[in-house]
């Protein structure tokens, strides 16, 4: 899973296609002017993500409950074309990948109780999935699966309306500090083929910002930059829908497990499988 971190144009020449190198989406790496501090932060790059941030790592490790804000969309997104349903979605898609991660180290606890840290994420950027593109390329996948049946070639998505997502997130202690913070942006690329919905790429990516930022948490060090680990236990439990170690990650809901895989596999919107956080 962390083996797919990674900025598109450092991808070793070796490695891909040149078609591939042109098939990242560009995501801006938006301030917001939300965080308590942006000093001393530090570009952190991976494959096909880029990323600024700083972690007080000491501070981290003695940390031992965390809190999460739910997370918002910022002003600057007003006019992306996305419902409150799907902002819905997208938000608590990163809630939920937060809360499951973190979860393996700390205690998360609910609203209004106390926290050695306390979790604020804001969306600042989301550029929305072109569905016809989605289409198109679903289309030349099952024209493959016809004309080549059992031919094991992969189909890349066109790379035409692919999506993106930024984000930016701190981590506040008892005295509303910050001792971690994390600005980052992240695009779809040619792997796969998407899902049919405006926002599909931007939920999918809000999984792989909860994951990077979980990650800068329970490691006290950047998620990038590092060998691809092995998924824990934890990790392939909660991804199939089972729950998360901390009981306060219930107030997310669980990963739609194999009907969200096979809906992403299906193309389908991700509202279809995913029912969302639960009704407070």
């Amino acid at each position: 899973m962390s083996g797919r971190r990674y900025l598109c144009g450092a991808w070793p020449a070796g490695l891909v296609a040149p078609l591939l190198l042109a098939g990242c989406a560009s995501a801006p790496l938006e301030q917001a002017s939300t965080l308590q501090s942006y000093d001393r932060l530090a570009e952190a790059n991976g494959l096909v993500t880029r990323s600024r941030l700083r972690v007080d790592e000491a501070a981290i490790r003695e940390a031992k409950t965390v809190q999460i804000v739910p997370t918002a969309f910022g002003a600057g997104t007003l006019r992306i074309p996305l419902n409150a349903a799907q902002r819905r979605l997208v938000a608590n898609a990163v809630d939920r990948a937060l809360c499951a991660g973190l979860s393996e180290r700390f205690q998360v606890v609910g609203p209004g109780q106390p926290a050695d840290l306390t979790i604020r994420a804001l969306v600042t950027h989301v550029t929305p999935t072109d569905t016809l593109a989605v289409g198109a390329s679903r289309g030349a996948a099952i024209a493959k699966m016809v004309l080549l049946p059992g031919v094991p070639v992969p189909v890349p998505r066109i790379p035409i309306g692919m999506g993106t997502l930024s984000l930016e997130a701190e981590a506040l202690d008892l005295k509303g500090d910050q001792k971690a913070a994390m600005i980052w942006a992240r695009g779809a690329h040619m792997i796969g083929s998407g899902r049919m919905a405006v926002e599909g790429d931007a939920y999918a990516l809000a999984s792989e910002f909860g994951y990077d930022f979980s990650r800068l948490l329970v490691t006290g060090r950047s998620p990038f930059g590092q060998l691809p680990a092995l998924p824990s236990a934890h990790q392939i439990s909660t991804s199939l829908g089972g729950a998360a170690a901390s009981r306060a990650c219930e107030a997310f809901g669980r990963n739609p497990g194999l009907a969200g895989f096979m809906g992403g596999q299906l193309g389908l919107p991700p509202g279809w499988t995913d029912k969302g956080a639960v009704a407070r």
